[in-house]
């Protein structure tokens, strides 16, 4: 297959106890496997073999309107998750670092008040989907969520980190209570990831 499911850079229960390993182990290796195996499909039947994730999903409207629907389900779903796992560090939490750092506290005044936000738009996205902090075209930080498996690059916004709200990403130890689950994951952001997007060019 061109588009492989990645191995993970960290164990299944490396995150824990904030993560738990079941849960990861089964978004890994069964949701994101599922996106990878039908992402190669969407993209053979669209005739986009050989391009990369990113030339596609930046360049939607060049795929047949009956064929494009697979590729950004599928295509969104594999690339927003390997961006997701690469958000996550057993090391993370904390506070944003470096320039980053500097760019959230002019942007909303503070760490603590960018936290407040991000947190208020991951619990506030109704159903399905993303909550993303991002630059956007103009060069400045926002907060923002997209639906299902739409990726951020599609509307020419640069990610920087992400929580997945899909009840899948967190039901197995959250159950319903997404608020559990977004507290969680501010103890496992690798901020240190977000400052190496955020500064490169």
């Amino acid at each position: 297959m061109a588009f492989e499911l990645p191995k993970l850079p960290y164990a299944y229960d490396a995150l824990e106890p904030h993560y738990d390993a079941q849960t990861v182990e089964i978004h890994h290796s069964k949701h994101h496997n599922t996106y990878t195996i039908n992402f190669n499909k969407a993209v053979d039947a669209a005739g986009l073999a050989g391009k990369t994730a990113e030339e596609i999903l930046t360049n939607l409207e060049a795929i047949p309107a009956d064929k494009r629907n697979p590729v950004i389900n599928a295509g969104g779903g594999w690339w927003n998750h390997n961006f997701f796992w690469e958000s996550l560090s057993p090391k993370g939490g904390g506070e944003a670092k470096g320039k980053l750092a500097e760019a959230i506290s002019k942007k909303w005044g503070s760490y603590a008040a960018f936290k407040e936000a991000f947190t208020a738009k991951a619990f506030g996205h109704f159903g399905s989907g993303w909550a993303w902090l991002v630059v956007d075209k103009a060069g400045e930080l926002q907060i923002v969520d997209t639906h299902d498996q739409v990726c951020p690059i599609s509307t020419g916004l640069k990610p920087i980190t992400v929580i997945d709200v899909w009840e899948h990403a967190y039901y197995l130890k959250f159950k319903n209570v997404r608020p559990d689950w977004i507290n969680a994951w501010w103890n496992i952001v690798s901020w240190d990831k977000a400052e190496e997007r955020f500064t490169a060019k």
